[in-house]
């Protein structure tokens, strides 16, 4: 191949994210291109030189514009792979003495990975040139002369010269990513569906409430100002090319920065943009400033309770509010994100009427909770996820009305918060009796809303029941954003102070595994005790409510007792034995203790709510060891002993597994050998179905104190835990 002229129709190929090939085939062609067939990210055309590089500088949506040189069938191997590249003549295109470098996507059986297929391509290149009599170039992988795009895909090989360089969605305006997940060229996509070019066209302000580093503002801003989004890069893949054409580029740079020049004195649009994060818009500025467009776009440090119509905007066209929020990729962030989104409906309603809202998120069930139906959506990717771009018309007749158009509670979501309601009246007298403040509100009361809603203090732990294969997930989720709305309006309290888990059967120890890092705990009091929970890092919290009565009957009995804590978890039991009766003055728990766990997490907890309760760490010790061989191996007898180990536990760290229904009476007889004459041991668990083993009370004397050990907020569940006091025969109670 020779090099081409600049008016020969070249054989080209620009990728692009996927779901946007369409929209990129029009916005080519709209630049004077001949789009063909579309592939999955990709668009197939012809142009000619000058054409290549217009859409080089002047398309929004593509990654890359590839110049196409070998579009071959049947490559599998290494050797056909090779051949088909020293096929092609390198000198038309590689200068003497110029670098290289190879970016290869794809794979075959025989071709596996991304760097040996690119150093397959090399080796094609230097085979030819070599062939040829020419030096072998050298690999520059960061900034080279040549840079080739290789495909192989199901045997189909495509070889070509990257006009582009680097991808095409790098303005060179953002330099702080981590304050914009969203790609520029992803970002263009969404304003053209949102039908902005044809806003700008008029004159129509641009809002995003949410605007974090501001590239849905500052790609709105450019589109209307008539400015090529890569007009300020310095070099494209093209300039070390052998065939390129300076004289071509200069004139079509210099008509495009003439354009730009004009376009931003004639813009009639404005552009404002809301974020409450100080980083996010001090990044916004400086990405505004480098693109060139500081003047026509306003930056605001407000939340979304703060959002505002601009001022001058009353005469201004209806406009457009687009923005990209947060969309929770992990579920203990909805609460917040529930309010959030409602919000966002709530104030777009009451300060844009008649103007149009474009929402995209991967969330759409979160869409939902704006309270505006979408006229249209379009399924798009942000990244590895799924995602859709939601068009809404906001209602006339609205303005100034503060959350006069929230959306209404549907019938469900109204029935649950009146249940809500109903247990909060139901247990008031106790609450303020007892002094508790970590207890459970409402747990699965009603089906539909299979939830469990625990409150600690000022925060609220909500576990979802993982709903069974009967029940559709779509509603399953849209009745939990529901209960997500309702708990903290019930509740007064602050959606960032609600956490949500999904609980399911658990395996093995997997509630004890750790699912976050936040090291977010806090104090909480029970009686007399305090207590360290964790509400986000782990399935539980540090803080079994259900067995609260449990170890209130142990501060009872403890008094001057040896204890023992078999499974003690974080050892919450124990420093109710320790502290003694609640209400006691000065009185004195166990004499000294030992608690016994396999966890090296859950003990250091143990220590630090030790030690929150100022206990005694020579009296009382914890103890890293599988419950079952300590007790085979210890020698010493305790007076009062708590037992409450996990329903089935398969742990590396155990000998075995452990099935508390098989295996409790093994465990039982182990500990009732380390009980003291006259001593009791409280045997605990939570398996819904257990049945004690009749052997047991053959041997001992067994009393089930199951249904005294439930307080009023877990009275709907008797079958939750199970209970016995057992002693040695001949031993009064």
């Amino acid at each position: 191949m020779t090099s081409p002229r600049s008016d020969v129709s070249l054989d080209l190929l620009a990728t692009c994210p996927q779901g946007l090939e369409l929209l990129l085939a029009e916005e080519l062609a709209a630049l004077g291109a001949e789009p063909g067939k579309t592939t999955v990210g990709g668009v197939n055309l012809r142009a000619d030189l000058a054409g290549a590089y217009r859409a080089c500088l002047w398309s929004r949506l593509a990654n890359r514009v590839v110049l196409r040189l070998v579009w071959q069938e049947g490559v599998e191997t290494p050797e056909q792979l090779r051949a088909a590249v020293a096929a092609v003549d390198w000198s038309q295109h590689l200068a003497a003495a110029g670098t290289l470098a190879v970016d290869f996507h794809g794979q075959s059986a025989a071709i596996r990975h991304t760097r040996f297929g690119a150093q397959t391509v090399k080796d094609g290149v230097v085979d030819r040139l070599q062939a040829a009599g020419l030096s072998r170039p050298s690999v520059d992988l960061k900034r080279p002369d040549l840079r080739l795009y290789a495909h192989l895909h199901r045997g189909r090989l495509i070889i070509g010269v990257d006009l582009s360089g680097e991808s095409l969605h790098r303005r060179g305006y953002r330099r702080d990513v981590g304050h914009a997940p969203l790609k520029e060229n992803l970002a263009a996509a969404l304003l053209v569906r949102a039908g902005w070019p044809a806003m700008a066209r008029e004159g129509a302000p641009l809002v995003d409430p949410l605007c974090g580093a501001g590239t849905l503002l500052i790609e709105a801003a450019m589109m209307a100002a008539d400015m090529a989004p890569n007009l300020s890069r310095e070099r494209f893949g093209f300039h070390g090319w052998a065939g390129h054409d300076a004289a071509i580029w200069r004139e079509l740079k210099r008509e495009a920065e003439a354009r730009a020049n004009i376009g931003r004195k004639r813009c009639r649009s404005r552009f404002y943009g809301f974020d409450q994060s100080p980083a996010a818009l001090a990044a916004a500025r400086a990405n505004a400033m480098r693109a060139g467009l500081p003047a026509l776009i306003t930056l605001t440090g407000a939340g979304l309770g703060g959002l505002r119509r601009p001022e001058g905007l009353t005469e201004a066209p209806a406009g457009l509010v687009i923005t990209n929020p947060p969309y929770g990729e992990r579920l203990g962030e909805l609460p917040e994100l529930v309010g959030l989104y409602a919000q966002l409906g709530e104030r777009v309603r009451a300060a844009f009427p008649g103007w149009q809202l474009a929402v995209f998120t991967a969330n759409p069930d979160l869409g939902h909770r704006i309270g505006l139906r979408a006229h249209k959506q379009y399924a798009l990717r942000n990244g590895p996820l799924s995602a859709k771009l939601l068009l809404m018309v906001v209602p006339e007749g609205e303005a100034g009305q503060e959350g006069a158009a929230a959306p209404r509670r549907s019938e469900g979501a109204q029935m649950f918060a009146n249940r809500l309601e109903k247990n909060r009246k139901r247990l008031k007298k106790w609450l303020r009796q007892s002094g508790e403040c970590c207890y459970r509100l409402y747990d699965a009361d009603m089906p539909e809303y299979a939830l469990a809603v625990d409150v600690y203090g000022d925060r609220v732990h909500v576990q979802e029941y993982a709903a069974p294969r009967s029940v559709d997930a779509g509603q399953a989720q849209k009745r939990l954003f529901e209960a997500l709305a309702v708990i903290p309006e019930m509740l007064e309290i602050d959606p960032a102070r609600v956490v949500v888990k999904r609980r399911e059967r658990q395996s093995g120890r997997a509630q004890y595994q750790k699912q976050a890092a936040s090291g977010e705990r806090f104090e909480v009091r029970e009686g007399s005790a305090r207590l360290w929970v964790n509400l986000r890092d782990y399935l539980d919290t540090g803080l079994f409510l259900d067995h609260r009565p449990v170890r209130r009957m142990l501060g009872e009995m403890a008094p001057g007792k040896r204890f023992l804590n078999l499974f003690c978890y974080t050892a919450t039991a124990t420093v109710q034995a320790a502290l003694g009766p609640r209400g006691a003055e000065g009185a004195a728990g166990a004499s000294d203790s030992v608690s016994v766990d396999l966890s090296n997490t859950y003990l250091e907890w143990a220590r630090d709510n030790f030690a929150l309760n100022g206990l005694d760490p020579g009296r009382h010790r914890v103890v890293r060891d599988d419950c079952l061989r300590w007790l085979e191996t210890a020698g010493a007898e305790f007076d009062l002993i708590f037992m409450d180990p996990p329903t089935f536990s398969n742990s590396k760290k155990m000998a075995g597994t452990l099935d508390v229904q098989r295996d409790h009476g093994r465990l039982v007889r182990l500990a009732m050998a380390r009980l003291a004459a006259g001593g009791t041991l409280v045997f605990s668990n939570n398996q819904r179905r257990f049945r004690l083993d009749a052997d047991l009370a053959e041997h001992y004397v067994v009393e089930d104190i199951s249904a005294k050990t439930f307080d009023p907020d877990f009275t709907r569940n008797p079958d939750l835990h199970h209970v016995f006091l057992i002693r040695h025969r001949g031993e009064a109670a």
